[in-house]
């Protein structure tokens, strides 16, 4: 039996009913998060070129467009909010799937939700589905399939997106396993360009194709089920042959299920996740000392696993997007302002002449040997030492955020919502929306819930 068909049963077979209380408070969490961050990125300058580009001047379909109130169609409208949904680099990742997992199926399940009538129980329903699937075929081709240059968050999200969209939608087994062969053949994403537009594009780009495919599959589209192990198929095309587990992907299905363990891991800072530690260190040394004076800093050390520094090392950031990726000046702006927000990302505040003198002295290197004791690679050690020869040094073995085991507290999610979404929305709406998603199970119709984000006296 083809690993689509087997895939395809899974997803099939789990029952809202069956999802224990734990599944369902951090899909939630998911989807606050995710909505919060969508909203905002909704300003960003890549989903509106996108937008422009498709050439959606009026409403012209169902599907909201986060940010206004216009509605297209769902594939667009799955392609621009996804696309918002990672533009500020702000969203939940998955450990296991090495990606940003609800980024790509929140925004295709409620363009999708909209068409079909789902309700919230359904979509909490399908990104417990989803994430399983994304998480457990990570499992199989990772950490091999990310360092070999693929962004996860596409090249794995597809099949997340087509799992959950297949169960939105109530497609039988047969047609979720050509959702899922065929997705084989609608992912891609390389991490070449990571620190530009395209890689929020990247979400986009799988939150419209997973969901094509389903609506593909549930008009009697056909796909090789064989897809994923076949000789020319996602596995050896993708990792190459020795260099994967399709094993791993079913081998203790659901036993927790992904969403709960490990979970996913939520971001405190606007900026790319391998450069979260070193942040928090950087502030966990400003709470114990104060905020620094650019002057008095001689030299600023960092160390960082070589598999997150690979995309961080960016020590002269050249555009605000640039500087997400930068751990230099994501530490810069730490040591400096004693957070890391969103306005360090907007605009040229990437060259700010103080951050810019400072970043002259920040150096970061990848750490060697067992210099921390998890083994974790986010880990990261800080060091600053000052003009007058005194020297401040911590470390951060696992960062605040960093799966259901080290959560973030509500309050600071719910912050980070609201000042996500007043971008966009007044104070009432956002209110509103986040009452709704803390009973989401309650929701009747996805379509009552984006009326409630869309922004009043906007043209369409």
């Amino acid at each position: 039996m083809s690993l689509a068909r087997q895939l395809a049963e899974r997803v099939c077979a789990l029952r809202y009913e069956q999802l224990p209380p734990e599944a369902i408070h951090w899909c939630k969490v998911a989807v606050l998060d995710t909505v919060g961050v969508m909203l905002a990125g909704s300003v960003e300058a890549a989903p509106g070129i996108v937008k422009e580009v498709l050439g959606l001047q009026t409403s012209s379909g169902p599907s909201l467009i986060f940010g206004t109130n216009r509605r297209v169609g769902a594939l667009d409208a799955a392609l621009i909010n996804g696309t918002a949904a990672h533009a500020l680099d702000y969203d939940n990742t998955a450990a296991n799937m090495g990606g940003h997992v609800s980024a790509v199926m929140v925004p295709a399940l409620i363009a999708a939700g909209e068409v079909f009538g789902s309700s919230g129980r359904d979509l909490l329903l399908a990104h417990v589905v989803g994430y399983e699937v994304g998480a457990r075929i990570g499992r199989g081709v990772n950490f091999y399939h990310s360092e070999k240059g693929w962004h996860p968050t596409w090249t794995l999200g597809v099949f997340a997106v087509a799992a959950a969209c297949s169960r939105l939608l109530k497609l039988s087994v047969v047609e979720t396993e050509t959702a899922l062969a065929l997705s084989t053949s609608l992912a891609g994403g390389i991490k070449a360009n990571f620190g530009t537009m395209t890689k929020p594009l990247h979400a986009g780009e799988c939150a419209r194709n997973g969901l094509l495919a389903v609506l593909l599959a549930r008009e009697g589209f056909t796909a090789n089920p064989d897809a994923f192990e076949h000789k020319q198929g996602f596995f050896n095309v993708f990792n190459g042959p020795g260099n994967y587990d399709a094993a791993r992907v079913l081998e203790g299905w659901g036993d927790p299920l992904d969403i709960v363990t490990p979970g996913a891991s939520y971001k405190l800072y606007p900026c790319c996740y391998s450069a979260h530690s070193a942040i928090e260190a950087a502030l966990n040394l400003v709470r114990r000392h104060g905020s620094f004076d650019s002057r008095a800093i001689a030299r600023v050390d960092s160390w960082t696993a070589a598999v997150r520094l690979a995309h961080t090392d960016r020590p002269d950031p050249n555009s605000a997007l640039d500087a997400k990726f930068s751990v230099q000046y994501c530490m810069a702006r730490a040591l400096l302002d004693g957070k890391v927000a969103l306005e360090h990302f907007e605009g040229n505040a990437y060259h700010d002449p103080v951050v810019r003198d400072l970043l002259r002295r920040v150096h970061a290197v990848p750490f060697t040997g067992k210099r921390f004791s998890s083994a974790d690679p986010f880990d990261a050690e800080v060091k600053v030492t000052l003009t007058d020869g005194r020297a401040f040094s911590t470390a951060v073995e696992y960062p605040l955020g960093r799966t259901s085991a080290n959560p973030v507290a509500p309050e600071h999610l719910k912050a980070k919502f609201e000042n996500c979404a007043l971008r966009v929305l007044e104070p009432d709406a956002a209110a509103a929306a986040s009452r709704a998603i803390g009973s989401f199970e309650e929701v009747e119709s996805l379509r009552d819930f984006t009326r409630l984000i869309e922004p009043a006296n906007l043209p369409r």
